[in-house]
């Protein structure tokens, strides 16, 4: 599993190199007030994707945090509980044939 794993990395980051030598173009980006920017492609996507992935990725991840500490809690709770243990439940009755 891990070998697959970093296949899957080795893999993404060869195309992204790919990509980014293919595509190694000045870019100008019109910023407010009148600013101009000028950058490379590779870059200008890299910038954008964080900005939209970085946010989401720390909710994610804020989200898993407090459900981990909702279970460790409810679990500890459940360990001290004073609840008595459950019934044993009778014996089960047979019916004798008396003829």
């Amino acid at each position: 599993m891990r070998f697959l794993k970093t296949l899957i990395w080795v893999t993404i980051i060869i195309g992204l190199i790919v990509f980014a030598t293919n595509n190694w173009a000045p870019v100008s980006v019109i910023l407010w007030g009148g600013l101009r920017l000028d950058t490379k492609l590779p870059a200008l996507m890299i910038v954008a994707f964080l900005l939209g992935f970085l946010p989401l990725y720390l909710l994610h991840r804020t989200q898993l945090w407090r459900l981990k500490r909702r279970i460790l809690t409810l679990e500890g709770n459940q360990q001290t509980s004073t609840f008595p243990p459950p019934a044993v439940p009778p014996p089960a009755y047979t019916a004798v044939d008396t003829i």
